[in-house]
């Protein structure tokens, strides 16, 4: 029998892999999207008459504005703004209002002051540091697609293909119409659609799998918890098919008595150590 606090005390409080921190990748893609336009733009840094030659440009080559936005680190082409004089909603795919608006729109938001006074000297450098900012947002994305990416290595690992004996991101439908299985009792008779994050198959089961880290935690760990036991309680019913539960993370130590309930009640839920130790070898048979 395991012992659960063993069990938890080799919980991991962290897997960041080498570009968890910054995708360059995309910040240089996002960034040579509009190298072009920024170039043009970075005529006016130490500009004597930047609204006079802002109109020139703009008028001149109108796509430069597309670039504004990221210059503020909004991804959106259209931003609003108001003050006092008046609020406008402001569109960089296509200009919506007179030239002058837009100069108005630079002035206020200090982007004229930023490049006229030599506060920054590229605009390509300037934009690859704020996509860069922007790119660090994405990192609970890529947090949660980490644990994912290490449970298919071990599924690999263990000899299963993928579209052949394992299968990502399944929902109950497709796993019941693959495989005709019954799975009523955890879609509430038909009625709600679950995804499973891996489906694994053999000769005579099959493994419907979630896998999460948590670094850090939060409600949504006692949520989790209790919504995966109560799953593999109603699958538990279900001949044929079995649920397992990969997870990890310091996160759950602040959550460690729901995890704790749910580990005594459910067979198949297994951590980073377990996986190394060749726990999917024994299960998946």
């Amino acid at each position: 029998m395991r012992d659960f606090t063993k069990w938890l005390s080799g919980f991991r409080k962290s897997i960041s892999e080498y570009n968890y921190y910054v995708d360059f990748e995309k910040v240089h893609r996002n960034v040579d999207a509009i190298k072009i336009e920024l170039n043009i733009l970075n005529s006016l840094i130490g500009s004597k008459d930047i609204e006079n030659e802002f109109e020139v440009i703009v008028t001149k080559y109108p796509e430069t504005l597309k670039c504004i936005p990221l210059l503020l680190a909004v991804r959106t082409s259209e931003i609003f703004a108001m003050d006092s004089e008046g609020e406008y909603t402001y569109s960089f795919a296509k200009a919506n209002l007179p030239i002058s608006q837009y100069k108005v729109f630079m002035q206020k938001t200090g982007l004229f002051d930023l490049m006229a006074n030599h506060i920054i000297n590229n605009l390509v450098d300037y934009a690859t540091g704020v996509e860069t900012g922007l790119d660090s947002n994405g990192r609970k994305n890529r947090g949660g697609h980490q644990m994912e990416n290490l449970v298919e290595d071990f599924i690999k690992k263990s000899g299963f293909k993928r579209g052949e004996t394992y299968f990502k991101e399944m929902y109950i439908h497709e796993i019941t119409d693959r495989w005709n299985v019954d799975l009523s009792a955890i879609s509430n008779q038909g009625k709600m659609e679950k995804r499973f994050d891996f489906v694994v198959k053999t000769y005579d089961m099959i493994y419907v799998i979630e896998t999460n880290f948590y670094a850090s935690g939060g409600s949504k760990l006692n949520e989790t918890s209790r919504s995966y036991k109560t799953i593999s309680g109603e699958i538990d019913t279900i001949d044929g098919v079995t649920f397992v539960w990969f997870t990890d993370g310091e996160g759950w130590k602040s959550a460690r008595h729901n995890l704790e309930e749910t580990f005594d009640v459910m067979k198949n839920i297994y951590n980073i150590d377990d996986m190394e130790n060749g726990i999917m070898n024994e299960v998946f048979k």
